[in-house]
């Protein structure tokens, strides 16, 4: 089964450079697709590049929406939820997909929850990466004893649940208990970065202030998935509220952002590899747009959802290659343009899953992450 890790936003100056990088491990349709991670990050070198374009007039926070859900309005389970919900995870002593971010993002937990899906499958949120999981184990309380407690509790839940068998947040409430407990024989080893070597530690960038925080993010990534985690997904909002939102003061900006995470993501994508690990885990970068090729104002670019990049690497990707372009002008996507239901499409046949088949039944209807649209991009598969 697969792990994933968060999505970034990472935005470059004129047209055809707008990179998000995702990596997923889920299942496939053959024994290895179904070993799959899945990563989300940003990084500077393409493996397989996707111009994309929405073609959809919205703010921010909409498209984010629309890039993490397939929705940009109402609420809609995330990708995490939906790959977590039809592959399971791996270990059951850790969460199955979890979302890392050091900062505030905008529109919140609705980028990583599970909206109408059973509440189990909402992305685990880390955002203090000094002390990622709190209250995780209890010094005052025995194990023997926390188990004789949780199984009490749980008794006492299952009576109060059985009149209201149609709200899954109470299940949830009790499979979260249940998970605490088991992640404290794992979780504190997989999250404490400390045994990584010195070398490791420097591929990362962990050496240097500029690239340490997005660098433990990344190294915690490849923690999380190499343990079984099926998806994580990493927010880059170091030092601002979507840092890379440069309506002004984007050379400058964009420089400083591209410094924190260029070299942490080489050393994700270096680190997979070396450990047999990227040709089962895909890594998707991007962001929910790019910037015009026009300026706005003095030193700045605005919004632009018409005709940006991502780029894929690792399992079932063709690397070396581009697929589709833009105009001269660097503003539609004309040659190939892959809609976000079409890159949803593809993501999931990646990890073993048919986009048309994997539903859930509510309000009366089937609702899937593509919709009704979408199609795979069989080009870019290998």
């Amino acid at each position: 089964m697969g792990r994933y890790l968060p999505w970034l936003r990472h935005e470059h100056i004129g047209p055809r450079r707008e990179w998000n990088l995702s990596v997923e491990h889920v299942g496939t349709r053959d024994r290895r697709s179904h070993r799959r991670r899945v990563v989300t990050l940003r990084v500077a070198h393409v493996v397989g590049r996707v111009s994309c374009g929405h073609h959809v007039a919205c703010p921010v926070g909409g498209r984010c929406l629309l890039m993490n859900t397939g929705e940009r309005v109402f609420s809609r389970p995330s990708l995490g939820a939906w790959v977590t919900y039809g592959l399971g995870t791996e270990n059951q002593n850790l969460p199955g997909f979890v979302a890392i971010g050091p900062g505030p993002i905008i529109e919140g937990a609705r980028q990583y929850g599970s909206s109408f899906l059973p509440a189990s499958y909402q992305g685990t949120f880390v955002s203090n990466l000094a002390q990622p999981l709190r209250n995780l184990s209890s010094l005052q309380v025995p194990r023997d004893r926390q188990r004789r407690e949780l199984d009490a509790l749980a008794r006492l839940n299952g009576l109060h649940r059985e009149p209201r068998a149609d709200d899954d947040r109470l299940s949830a409430r009790i499979e979260a208990f249940e998970l605490a407990y088991r992640m404290q024989t794992e979780a504190p080893e997989a999250f404490d970065l400390a045994g990584e070597t010195p070398a490791t530690a420097k591929l990362y960038g962990l050496d240097q202030p500029k690239t340490e925080m997005f660098g433990r993010q990344c190294l915690l990534a490849r923690r999380l998935v190499e343990r079984g985690v099926r998806f994580v997904q990493l927010y880059h909002t170091t030092g601002a509220f979507q840092p890379w939102d440069q309506h002004s003061g984007l050379k400058a900006g964009h420089e400083t952002n591209a410094l924190a995470t260029d070299q942490p993501i080489a050393g994700l994508l270096q680190d997979l590899k070396s450990r047999g690990l990227l040709d089962e885990t895909l890594v998707i970068w991007g962001g929910e747009f790019g910037r015009t090729p026009t300026a706005e104002g003095k030193d700045g670019r605005d919004h632009h959802p018409f005709g940006f990049s991502m780029w894929l690497a690792g399992g079932g990707v063709r690397g070396g290659m581009a697929h589709g372009a833009t105009d001269e002008f660097g503003w539609d996507a004309i040659e190939h343009p892959v809609h976000v239901h079409d890159l949803h499409a593809t993501i999931l046949h990646l990890l073993g899953l048919d986009h048309e088949r994997l539903t859930y039944h509510f309000a009366g209807r089937d609702f899937r992450l593509t919709d009704v649209h979408g199609h795979v991009v069989r080009e870019v598969l290998a």
